[in-house]
C-alpha cells in the first residue's frame, strides 16, 4: 500500500516537472520569436522629399522636443534620402554633427552627394549593420528613427547596441505609424515594450505628427 502511494507521488512529480519544462520552453520560444517586419525600402529616395512633408510632420517641433540645437550631435538612423539629416545639420550648425546611418549603400551615397551639394560639412554617413548603428561611443545627444522602426528585424538588439553611443540625458525619438509590422507600421505598444526590454524608459508620447490618428512620436531615455 505504502509502495503504491510512493509510486503515485513520484509519477505526479515527474508529470509536474514535464509540464513545467514544456511551459518554460514555450515561453522561451515566444520571447525569441522575431516579430513581423516590413522590407526595407530600396526604391527612389526622392519620394521622401515630397512637398508639404515638413509641415505635416511638424519637424521643427520634433527638433525642439528632442532638444536639437547648436553644438549637439544627432543620429538619424534609417536616414534614407537624408531628409531629416539636412534639417538637423542646419539646426546644430557647424559646431555640431549629424550622423546619417543607413544599411543601404545607395542611401549612404545619396546623402553624401546631397550634403556636398548643400554645403553641409557637419554630416557624417555610416553604412551600418541591421542590428548595430555603429555610432561612436558616448557621442550622441539625440536620435531620431523616422518611419524606420517597422523595418528593423531585431529592434531590441539594435537599441541595446545604441546605448553605448548615448550621452547622459540623450533622447531617442521614434516616429512611426500603427500597423502589424509588415504593412509599413508597428503598434506603439510594441515599440514601448521592446524599448523597455532594451533598457529604455518612455519620457513622452505625442500624436501631432501628420495628425491622421495613425502616426505617433515616442521619446525615450535610458533607464536610470
Amino acid at each position: 500500500m505504502l509502495g503504491s502511494f510512493k509510486r503515485r507521488v513520484v509519477i505526479a512529480i515527474v508529470l509536474s516537472a514535464i509540464t513545467w519544462f514544456s511551459s518554460a520552453q514555450d515561453a522561451s520560444t515566444s520571447q525569441t520569436q522575431p516579430r513581423k517586419t516590413s522590407n526595407p525600402y530600396t526604391g527612389d529616395l526622392s519620394i521622401f522629399d515630397s512637398p508639404g512633408r515638413e509641415d505635416k510632420l511638424q519637424i521643427n517641433r520634433v527638433l525642439d522636443i528632442l532638444r536639437i540645437s547648436a553644438g549637439k550631435n544627432v543620429a538619424d538612423i534609417g536616414a534614407g534620402s537624408g531628409w531629416f539629416t539636412v534639417r538637423a545639420a542646419r539646426r546644430v550648425t557647424e559646431t555640431g554633427m549629424v550622423y546619417a546611418v543607413d544599411i543601404n549603400p545607395g542611401a549612404v551615397r545619396y546623402i553624401e552627394n546631397r550634403a556636398a551639394r548643400e554645403h553641409l560639412r557637419n554630416v557624417k554617413t555610416i553604412l551600418s549593420k541591421p542590428d548595430d548603428p555603429q555610432l561612436p561611443a558616448n557621442a550622441i545627444d539625440a536620435v531620431l528613427m523616422l518611419k524606420t522602426y517597422h523595418e528593423v528585424e531585431k529592434p531590441v538588439i539594435l537599441l541595446r547596441n545604441l546605448r553605448a553611443s548615448l550621452r547622459t540625458g540623450a533622447k531617442v525619438g521614434i516616429i512611426d505609424r500603427n500597423g502589424n509590422g509588415e504593412n509599413h507600421g508597428v503598434g506603439k505598444e510594441v515599440v514601448m515594450r521592446e524599448a523597455g526590454e532594451a533598457g529604455y524608459e518612455l519620457i513622452a508620447q505625442h500624436d501631432f505628427v501628420k495628425g491622421d490618428g495613425m502616426d505617433y512620436f515616442l521619446v525615450f531615455g535610458l533607464k536610470r
